[in-house]
């Protein structure tokens, strides 16, 4: 646990410090946001509840990948992840001090991006602000973990802006699918459907269990 809580603090007080990934990953996500409110014709407020919940998944996916690929970035430069392999500690409360520093940087990414989407495309997000935001954390912890192992893994590698895309696009369909699905079943009925927030708690189980038992083998490498 002093290792999750040390990591956390590093990474937080570390982007604190110089604000560059929380500040592209905002930007990239606004923009993202704004082309599709620019490309798509005016909708009926039906449609537009409809499109919502994908659109705005798109926009979080590409802000959390484009953290991620930035997440072991910073201990690759000064030579520190050999310091974080030989910490005295469980290599999975590493992985979990890293994943959740991504996952608190992506929430706050989320929260302004939603405020604004609805502002600009009038959503009424508010009525149903809490169910949506457990559904968005559920979502979110699942791109965070396996995010973050597979940022160690292509941390290393010669492309690994191309590479980490590549490896975990795949791995988030049913996280994406279910977590779009009750998002969507929440704005338009006021409900989340009771089977993707089943697939989503699964898919964040089987995710999170396996990148803490695996990362300490991420690490040797």
């Amino acid at each position: 646990m002093n290792a999750l809580l040390a990591v956390l603090w590093k990474d937080l007080l570390s982007e604190w410090r110089s604000r560059d990934r929380l500040t592209a990953m905002l930007v990239f996500s606004l923009l993202v946001v704004l082309i599709f409110q620019l490309v798509l014709p005016p909708q009926a407020p039906e449609q537009a509840r409809a499109l919502a919940p994908g659109l705005l998944w798109i926009a979080w996916l590409f802000a959390a990948l484009l953290g991620l690929n930035r997440a072991f970035a910073l201990e690759l430069e000064n030579d520190a992840l050999a310091g974080l392999a030989l910490a005295p500690a469980d290599r999975g409360w590493i992985f979990l001090g890293k994943a959740a520093a991504s996952f608190a940087l992506l929430a706050g990414v989320q929260l302004v991006t939603a405020v604004v989407f609805g502002a600009v495309a009038d959503l009424p997000l508010a009525p149903v602000a809490l169910p949506l935001a457990g559904v968005v954390a559920l979502g979110s912890f699942g791109i965070c973990s396996i995010g973050t192992l597979f940022a160690a893994v292509s941390v290393r590698t010669r492309y690994r802006e191309v590479m980490l895309p590549l490896l975990l696009l795949p791995l988030l369909v049913p996280v994406l699918m279910s977590a779009v699905r009750a998002s969507a079943g929440l704005l338009t009925t006021g409900s989340a459907p009771a089977d993707a927030v089943r697939l989503l708690l699964v898919s964040d189980g089987v995710y999170g269990i396996i990148s803490f038992l695996v990362f300490e083998w991420v690490l040797d490498e």
